[in-house]
């Protein structure tokens, strides 16, 4: 276990800027860093640089005090803006950590003079950061451990999986009732919520079949649970297809709920099963039961931190491929993982609620 009062380095530190990920699952598991600096230094202050939508995740996360929004687009470089930005906060922050590994994701703290800036080697940014780690994949094979071994000065040096504080979204029941009020749900007390996340941003090798989801979704419906359908508007044709396959009988949200919409209507769920996506890690930060279907990524890298998950996946040899396309052409991965298999471990599931 690591001893937080011998290893903290937030010495004379109360105000800390985070560059956070830009991804909806990534900046889920960075919430564990949040709690770890917390631990040290309950008064800190802790304001994270991210992209605008971010605010959707952080709203929700006691830890942070405020975002301060990008003005520059994902993958961009953007050297005047960030320097623009860094002007406008310099003098207003003791310490920094870069958890992207761009060189860009460096360039604001160390424009900003911020004194201390922490963050593992990445791309050629030895300048840029003062407190660096050489990242070990053996000793950190999750992306929470990396996160959570910036916030001690000896990184990951007696980190243990014990010592991960995961993420927890906090939704109060007000919000829950203006959202269902505000999306014309209604919040049947007498019918269990099943919440079905068809998408993944990353691309079709890691989204299961529309016909398997909607298998799952028939199951369901015959057990007159609420089936709900999530997903961006980049969703809704699978989205419309599982229902159609489901006689119709879901709730298709797909597009039609902001980011922070579908946080707080989640909190409902009595079950989610969901690919490996950011849907996937907001449900697991929930703490809702939550069955998770792997195909060409890796659990041992990004699984769902919730003691009510569960992970499906084949297995196959040439899984996890870390494709966005199935470079054998057949998805096996996914499309022989089935329905009644995935049925059975919801069940038991809910048989352990």
């Amino acid at each position: 276990m690591v001893d937080i009062e011998k290893n903290s380095q937030l010495s004379g530190a109360l105000r800390c800027l985070i560059v956070a990920p830009s991804w909806v699952g990534d900046m889920v598991m960075a919430q564990s860093l949040f709690k770890a600096l917390k631990q040290q230094n309950a008064e800190l202050q802790i304001d994270v640089l991210a992209p605008a939508w971010c605010a959707a995740l952080t709203d929700y996360m006691p830890e942070v005090d405020q975002l301060i929004e990008t003005p520059f687009s994902h993958g961009v470089l953007g050297f005047s803006e960030r320097r623009k930005l860094a002007k406008q906060l310099r003098g207003q922050y003791d310490i920094a950590y870069v958890l992207p590994n761009s060189f860009k994701s460096a360039l604001v703290p160390w424009m900003a003079k911020i004194p201390v800036r922490v963050g593992f080697v990445g791309e050629k940014r030895y300048g840029l950061l003062n407190r660096r780690y050489k990242l070990d994949k053996q000793t950190l094979p999750l992306m929470i451990q990396r996160f959570v071994a910036l916030a001690y000065p000896q990184g990951y040096s007696g980190l243990e999986k014990t010592d991960l504080p995961l993420p927890r979204l906090d939704i109060e029941q007000k919000a829950l009732t203006t959202v269902m009020n505000s999306c014309s749900l209604q919040n049947q007390k007498d019918q269990n919520i099943l919440i079905l996340c068809p998408g993944a941003e990353f691309g079709a090798a890691k989204q299961w079949p529309t016909d398997h989801y909607a298998a799952v979704a028939r199951y369901y419906l015959d057990q007159d649970w609420q089936v709900w359908l999530f997903g961006s508007q980049k969703d809704e044709v699978v989205c419309n297809e599982i229902n159609a396959s489901a006689f119709n009988g879901c709730i298709n949200l797909a597009g039609k709920t902001s980011l922070s919409e579908a946080i707080v209507l989640m909190s409902a769920a009595d079950l989610v099963v969901s690919n490996d996506s950011g849907l996937m890690h907001i449900a697991a930060a929930l703490h809702k039961p939550l069955v998770a279907v792997y195909g060409s990524t890796d659990p041992g890298f990004t699984p769902p931190l919730n003691e009510n998950a569960k992970i499906e996946r084949l297995n196959l040899d040439c899984s996890p491929c870390f494709k966005r396309e199935c470079p054998l052409g057949h998805l096996d991965c996914l499309v022989k993982l089935s329905p009644s298999k995935v049925l059975s471990t919801t069940e038991a599931l809910l048989a352990v609620r």
